[in-house]
């Protein structure tokens, strides 16, 4: 069985029985390392250095550098990517202040290559 399905920013996800849904495989590695990358650090009260912050660098001047680091750094504490390779991490922005993240990891488990892409707004 699989995590429990949520989908960052949204309500629980509904299975096709009407009960809670389920993430498992690829798709649980997905949400699990969204809301890692999403949440504040001290957001969780038994862990409190869980989370990457990045929604606070919204509005901010981009230091890629800065931000890749913090990224690769969250992605090496997740058990289900593998370290060898290193995650590859792409940030780009746009007129609006945007910020897009598409970061390529090797799943542990299964070994392939898994691409995730997501915004940060602005």
């Amino acid at each position: 069985m699989g995590d429990i399905s949520h989908v960052w920013g949204s309500d629980l996800d509904i299975g096709p029985s009407g009960d809670l849904g389920y993430a498992d495989g690829s798709l649980a590695v997905e949400q699990r390392l969204l809301r890692r990358l999403l949440t504040n650090p001290g957001g969780y009260v038994w862990q409190p250095d869980y989370g990457a912050g990045l929604p606070a660098y919204v509005g901010q001047t981009l230091h890629a550098d800065t931000l890749r680091a913090l990224v690769r750094e969250q992605m090496h504490l997740e058990s289900a990517v593998a370290q060898t390779p290193a995650p590859g991490i792409t940030i780009t922005s746009d007129a609006a202040g945007s910020v897009f993240l598409g970061i390529q990891y090797t799943d542990a488990d299964n070994g392939s290559t898994v691409t995730l892409r997501f915004g940060l707004g602005g």
